[in-house]
């Protein structure tokens, strides 16, 4: 089983560059994320004891309370509205929103006088959370195509920005940081759940295409990760949990590579390589 902790632990060197193109690894994302949309399948392996599934990360009264649609297509690695302090009234922009569960839990909390807005690069994918919202009366939840490195919003239009293991995809999350602060009103927050690396990632994982779009081949350790939040600006980072992987669960992960990738990545050590961590941030009052 995951472990979890709040103990602080060593920081991994920078690995060496991945030997991919950023276009491939966006290509790749969208891929796999359409296919998700597509077939309304989550990303996790059917086996419980793998990195994800809604069943472990969000408490089942808020599961059962949400459309299935958007839970079925879940691909995320925490819940980071459990750290957002979401009020009523307050606007919320869910960064790599997907299907929308979190957009919907979002939406719940603060209320009809709220406003939630979902990004997300791949066009099923909004196309299918849309479809969701309409369905279900989301009133207060607006879902716009984007990446997340450059919002489609206005500045300081959000109390709250959350994001779900998603900025580890981007090839340039201090891009993903920036444009986060921009968009958060004065004293407004960050809240997110993702994938960082607490050791060196294998270089048969940093340049797998197939790991980059399962939110493995694209983490970067702790201090980089944090380290880009304070480069755009935000201050009061605080580490809220880390969950860390066994190899049993992350080899779980990993297997659904493509066939001609299996071979190069068997016999990789992969015990307590990852951690899906759980962030806050603010950025400062004028």
């Amino acid at each position: 089983m995951a472990k979890k902790t709040k103990s602080a632990r060593r920081s991994p060197s920078r690995a060496s560059p991945a030997k991919v193109k950023e276009e491939d690894v966006r290509r790749a994302v969208r891929q796999r994320y359409a296919t998700l949309a597509s077939t309304g399948s989550s990303c996790c392996p059917t086996d419980r004891s793998t990195m994800c599934g809604c069943s472990d990360l969000y408490p089942q009264a808020e599961i059962v309370s949400l459309p299935e649609a958007a839970v079925a297509v879940s691909a995320g690695c925490g819940n980071p509205t459990a750290i957002a302090g979401l009020k009523p009234g307050m606007t919320v922009v869910d960064l790599g929103s997907g299907g929308g569960i979190d957009c919907f839990l979002a939406a719940k909390k603060v209320g009809p006088k709220g406003r939630v807005y979902g990004i997300d690069a791949t066009h099923e994918m909004l196309l299918r959370a849309r479809k969701t919202a309409a369905e279900n009366g989301y009133v207060n939840v607006e879902f716009r195509l984007g990446e997340i490195e450059h919002i489609p919003l206005e500045s300081d239009v959000a109390d709250v920005v959350i994001s779900n293991c998603v900025i580890n995809l981007s090839p340039d999350k201090e891009q993903v940081f920036r444009d986060a602060f921009r968009v958060l009103r004065p004293g407004g927050k960050l809240a997110v759940s993702d994938i960082v690396l607490l050791k060196d990632l294998p270089d048969e994982l940093r340049s797998d295409l197939s790991g980059w779009s399962q939110c493995v081949s694209g983490a970067v350790s702790e201090q980089e990760y944090i380290g880009a939040m304070k480069k755009a600006g935000f201050e009061k980072v605080r580490v809220e949990e880390r969950v860390v992987y066994t190899h049993e669960q992350l080899s779980g992960y990993v297997r659904q590579a493509p066939v001609a990738d299996k071979e190069r990545l068997k016999g990789l050590d992969l015990d307590q390589l990852v951690a899906s961590y759980k962030i806050s941030a603010m950025k400062p009052k004028k």
